[in-house]
């Protein structure tokens, strides 16, 4: 018989070996890591520690990210305190470049705002931004994470504009329409990329945009 006939036998009469256990301890089969043979019985006993391993492995892993969540939400807490406590534009400002600068070590945080009230001109947050970057901002339907090369955004960074490889960009809405954007920049060019997960930026957004409505209306 050849090596596939066994095989199917084997696979369509499951039972072969509870008839015939004395054909198991002469069953021999290589050693995953050694050059012997070893009876099929010590073989299946390494293929269930190694696959032991491997979940031990992945349990390990969801616990790291089920930490750094944990971690990500508590510093999302206190910036949302933050933001509610702020009684000013300014210091509704200072809050989130103090939070997102020193809990989330974001070196780069600018915001823009479309609408300019009485006696903002001189404040960079009401700066002119172009009708492309208005429209491109209406489109995200969540941030934009990638290079801040074509963006007019990397001048907001000020004189680190050309330090900065990666960014964050993050309309800001209230009422439907979308009255600004956040950007945050980095000197790392895989801080912010194009797959990452931005469910914590887009909460950001939401926050800021309702803290900022407040204190600006």
């Amino acid at each position: 018989m050849r090596s596939e006939e066994v095989a199917h036998y084997l696979r369509d009469n499951p039972r072969f070996f509870e008839e015939h256990i004395d054909l198991i301890a002469n069953v021999v089969v290589p050693h995953p890591h050694a050059g012997r043979t070893i009876s099929i019985t010590e073989r299946q006993m390494l293929a269930l520690r190694d696959k032991n391993r491997q979940l031990e492995g992945k349990m390990g892993e969801l616990l790291q990210f089920g930490e750094e969540n944990d971690a990500i939400s508590v510093k999302m807490h206190r910036l949302a305190v933050g933001l509610i406590a702020a009684r000013s534009f300014q210091s509704l400002l200072h809050t989130l470049n103090f939070h997102l600068r020193d809990d989330f070590a974001i070196p780069h945080v600018a915001v823009r705002l479309w609408h300019r009230p009485e006696g903002s001109d001189e404040l960079p947050e009401f700066a002119d931004v172009s009708r492309d970057l208005q429209a491109f901002a209406e489109t995200l339907a969540q941030p934009y994470c990638g290079t801040t090369s074509g963006f007019e955004t990397s001048g907001w960074f000020g004189e680190a504009a050309t330090h900065v490889r990666s960014q964050a960009l993050i309309a800001m809405r209230n009422s439907g329409g979308t009255i600004g954007m956040i950007a945050l920049g980095s000197e790392d060019s895989e801080r912010f990329y194009t797959a990452m997960g931005t469910i914590y930026l887009e909460r950001l957004g939401e926050m800021a945009s309702v803290a900022l409505a407040r204190v600006l209306s």
